[in-house]
């Protein structure tokens, strides 16, 4: 179990402000109107509490003179009362078009920054999805998304509050500047107590990310469609309730002992506060009582010592808040920040149409980061253009990784693969991925519409209905989705109301039409008809080779029947070739393809 790493000190909460400026750059490129607007408001609200103290005391002394006057000219008392009113509605209304804004335009932030992370992760490596630690990065970045959006009306009231304070400090300096000094000692203690909390909070939150992204991930198992059938035949629901109560409560109980200590030096330091304001409402009595100041001028310096210590509080602990904040929103920036290691490098060359020579692997080896045993070694052969290539062997053996190889959605650790006698690393990145169509065998099941599912293979063609419905029919989908009650327009899954589920089958024939969207120059099959019969996926391959005749394609099955209509069958062990002919050459060989096909073929006599 994690522990939590030491509190972050008071100078790195404070060196975290420098993230507010690149924050409300963001604000601001959201929308700069609503921005503006709520400064605007601001301001203005900033000048009121003033205004009011001072128009209050007015109220007063022209009452207390209108006593012992004989003229009973009260025109100066009304006026008094007819601004009080003005302000008291003007103040209603900005606070409710600063709520207003805030609520929009934390919205419309929340909205930009979810948009901009979804677009960022779809830039980095597919090996970074498959790193715990980046998958920490990740969470912590995603819920400042939604987190942070209150940071924005933090930040902006401070700057309200510190201007008002300002406007509130010129009149107690003109009476007596050690009001200003019994303040700060009634507001720094409970300051210093909030700080310290705020920094072991997040140092808390922070170290306990992995449990966390556990918990959430216990909660979704627990209770999802995809998992319902699972859960309930192998009685995993107490197990996964213990787990998760298991890690809950540890968290809990490290959270429970902050959250203590907080509310008890809190209460504490927060007499002090309340001490020194008694303390200086005393002295304001005893200089009204002694006749050297008007009860109105009480009035106004009780009001505004009061307003100003309320203020000067939250100040100072919303300065805690605000630094916690944006120690927070330093997770989105480091998220936003990872850079890919596969991109395009200089001047990207175009991908060659039509390929004429295809694809070559010279010495390619490949392993994943921060490991030492090789997915892929040594491998050199051809893929040749409008040629068919299977790819056999056991799991494990590198057929996946080799084909992410070729799509470059991953580079290689050693040697190199040429296109046309070119390196990959050479061509433009978006090119090659346009010119490339891939299904894998853990292919998603996009809880979207029929029409949806098959277009993501070519998404810029969404609003295709004809090319949609010509890749169904050549996945043979379409005998499917003729059943289907809202046909193209249907949602699949159960997610979402009036949703149906497919059967494996019918789901893989689905996801077969979206290669089919696109006029892709190289096809990869990798397993994606692992849930078809053997018959039904004979039938579906041989659909493919007459679909696409004149194109390459690497094809993955584990059925031989399947693999033996490529002009070549390359089988890979531990990640090396091993073997590399066509079907009639490998039976010849009697190799361990011959050995394989063999055993499968036996299990169908």
């Amino acid at each position: 179990m994690a522990k939590p790493k030491p509190p972050t000190t008071f100078k790195e909460q404070f060196s975290a402000l420098r993230n507010l400026p690149r924050f409300f750059k963001l604000i601001w490129q959201t929308s700069k109107g609503m921005t503006i607007g709520n400064v605007a408001l601001r301001l203005i609200k900033s000048a009121v509490p003033l205004a009011m103290l001072w128009v209050g005391k007015e109220i007063i002394d022209e009452v207390i003179r209108l006593i012992d006057a004989t003229d009973g000219d009260n025109s100066y008392l009304w006026l008094m009362v007819g601004i009080e009113l003005g302000l008291a509605v003007l103040s209603d209304l900005i606070n409710r078009g600063i709520t207003l804004l805030d609520s929009l335009l934390g919205d419309l932030f929340s909205n930009k920054t979810s948009e901009q992370l979804i677009q960022h992760a779809a830039r980095l490596d597919l090996y970074q999805f498959e790193n715990s630690e980046f998958y920490d990065k990740l969470e912590r970045a995603r819920r400042q998304t939604t987190g942070r959006t209150i940071l924005m009306s933090q930040v902006l009231s401070q700057m309200q509050d510190i201007i008002t304070v300002i406007f509130l400090a010129g009149g107690l300096i003109a009476f007596s500047p050690w009001l200003i000094l019994i303040l700060i000692v009634a507001v720094i203690p409970s300051f210093l107590g909030e700080t310290h909390f705020n920094q072991r909070t997040y140092s808390l939150t922070r170290s306990w990310t992995p449990e966390r992204r556990e918990l959430d991930y216990l909660r979704y198992i627990g209770a999802s469609d995809q998992t319902a059938k699972e859960v309930k035949i192998f009685n995993l629901a107490d197990f996964l309730a213990n787990r998760f109560r298991s890690i809950a409560d540890k968290y809990y109980s490290a959270n429970k002992k902050i959250a203590t200590k907080r509310a008890l030096w809190g209460s504490a330091l927060s007499l002090v506060g309340t001490a020194a304001y008694y303390g200086a409402y005393v002295f304001i009595l005893l200089q009204t009582v002694a006749g050297i100041i008007t009860v109105g001028t009480l009035t106004f310096l009780a009001g505004s010592f009061q307003r100003m210590r309320g203020m000067l509080q939250a100040i100072m602990n919303r300065f805690s808040g605000i630094s916690e904040q944006a120690l927070y929103l330093q997770d989105l920036f480091d998220f936003l920040a990872i850079e890919p290691t596969i991109k395009n490098v200089g001047k990207a060359l175009p991908i060659p149409n039509p390929i004429r020579e295809g694809f070559t692997f010279e010495n390619v080896s490949f392993k994943y980061p921060e490991s030492d045993i090789y997915a892929i070694r040594n491998l050199s052969f051809q893929l040749r253009a409008g040629e068919k290539l299977a790819l056999v062997g056991e799991n494990g053996a590198g057929k996946t990784t080799l084909v992410k190889l070729l799509a470059r959605l991953y580079e290689p650790s050693e040697g190199r693969i040429l296109l046309d006698g070119v390196d990959l690393r050479d061509y433009d990145l978006k090119e090659l991925r346009d010119a490339t169509g891939i299904i894998f065998q853990d292919y998603q099941r996009f809880q979207m519409k029929v029409g949806e599912n098959i277009a993501v293979g070519n998404i810029e063609e969404r609003e295709e209905a004809k090319m949609i419905e010509d890749a169904a029919r050549k996945s043979l989908a379409d005998a499917v989705i003729e059943d289907l009650p809202g046909k193209y327009q249907q949602i699949l899954g159960k997610r979402f109301a009036g949703g149906v589920e497919l059967s494996g089958g019918q789901w893989q024939k689905v996801a077969l039409a979206r290669a089919y969207m696109r006029d892709a120059q190289l096809l990869i099959l990798d397993e994606p008809t692992s849930a078809l019969d053997a018959r039904a996926e004979h039938e579906v391959f041989l659909r493919f080779a007459e679909l696409i005749e004149g194109k390459s394609a690497v094809l993955i099955s584990h059925r031989f029947s399947t693999v033996r209509m490529a002009d070549r069958i390359l089988f890979l062990e531990n990640g090396t070739l091993l073997e590399l002919g066509s079907h009639e050459e490998l039976l010849a060989k009697r190799g361990k393809y011959a050995e394989l096909f063999d055993l499968q073929a036996a299990g169908y006599v």
